[in-house]
């Protein structure tokens, strides 16, 4: 019998959490492997990395219940089911799909949610663990990272806003060096705790700091939105410091009046979303490491002339 796939994984999580207690990943995955009745021999089975390929496929659907409300993570590691979870049990006792995932309220709505679950064409293995042909193996790599990447995205912002405020300012501070926009001799400058005008960080693109970027650092809940009189203020304080750019990050989303009137300002304002934010995370490897890389081979033309 091929190992049960992640969606098979999320009806005997949630079992295992309707205690209504503070369970530890570990804990949760080997009791849903105990439920589904795991043999010896299916628990011995590794995939590429060297992970058990059964934690592998309990731990996303950890991941995928989590970002779906079903679960909530009130710390590294733990997980505690919600009154959404509780709802799904109710409603599928005899198994739980992505599709019944997507059917949720409001997850449709949620962009950054929403694209962490595979597709119908984007499904690499079916309960019988048919490979889906609709992509060809590039492509499935390609949707298999995307989806990897999505839920680093939203574990980066969880990790974030678990942190203090002084935290997330140096972490943006570290982004745009990485970015490269302290230049070869720049530097970067977090300001102090009060008095700072608005501004939060300061980067010098040359060694004289004659070209500066000046940062404003947000760290504000997913569902918050920044609005206008946010970057109002941030304006005035670009203006106060006679700078000519800067850029504005947060950990939650902009209204359309912010950025109308970032767009419409005489100085130049760059908004950063939480979704942009932790995509440049990954791009640029702040916050992150590479776990493992995968090499793609072809043939070499030139080899057989």
């Amino acid at each position: 019998m091929p190992v049960p796939t992640w969606e098979q994984y999320m009806l005997p999580s949630l079992q295992y959490l309707s205690d209504g207690e503070i369970h530890r990943t570990r804990e949760i995955v080997v009791a849903a492997g105990d439920i589904l009745g795991l043999t010896d021999e299916e628990r011995r089975i590794v995939i590429p990395s060297g992970q058990e390929h059964w934690v592998n496929r309990g731990n996303w659907a950890l991941s995928y219940l989590a970002r779906a409300g079903a679960t909530e993570r009130p710390s590294r590691g733990r997980h505690q089911i919600t009154d959404v979870g509780r709802k799904l049990l109710a409603e599928h006792p005899d198994g739980i799909t992505e599709r019944d995932l997507r059917a949720l309220s409001g997850i449709a709505n949620a962009p950054n949610t929403f694209k962490a679950f595979p597709t119908a064409t984007e499904t690499t293995a079916s309960t019988e663990g048919v490979v889906d042909t609709a992509l060809d193996p590039e492509e499935q790599i390609a949707s298999g990272v995307a989806r990897i990447h999505a839920d680093v995205a939203d574990q980066l912002l969880t990790r974030i806003l678990a942190q203090e405020p002084v935290f997330f300012e140096q972490a943006v501070l570290d982004l745009l060096m990485a970015m490269g926009y302290g230049g070869a001799d720049g530097s970067a400058t977090r300001t102090q705790l009060s008095g700072d005008g608005g501004i939060d960080g300061i980067i010098d693109q040359d060694a004289l700091g004659l070209s500066r970027i000046y940062v404003q650092a947000k760290r504000y809940a997913p569902d918050n939105q920044v609005g206008r009189p946010a970057i109002q203020g941030f304006a005035g304080a670009l203006a106060g410091n006679q700078a000519h750019q800067g850029v504005f990050i947060t950990t939650s989303r902009f209204s359309r009046e912010a950025t109308a009137f970032a767009e419409q300002v005489p100085t130049r304002i760059v908004l950063i979303d939480g979704d942009r934010l932790t995509r440049l995370m990954i791009r640029y490897g702040v916050g992150v490491q590479v776990k493992q890389t995968i090499q793609l081979v072809e043939i070499d033309e030139d080899f057989f002339e």
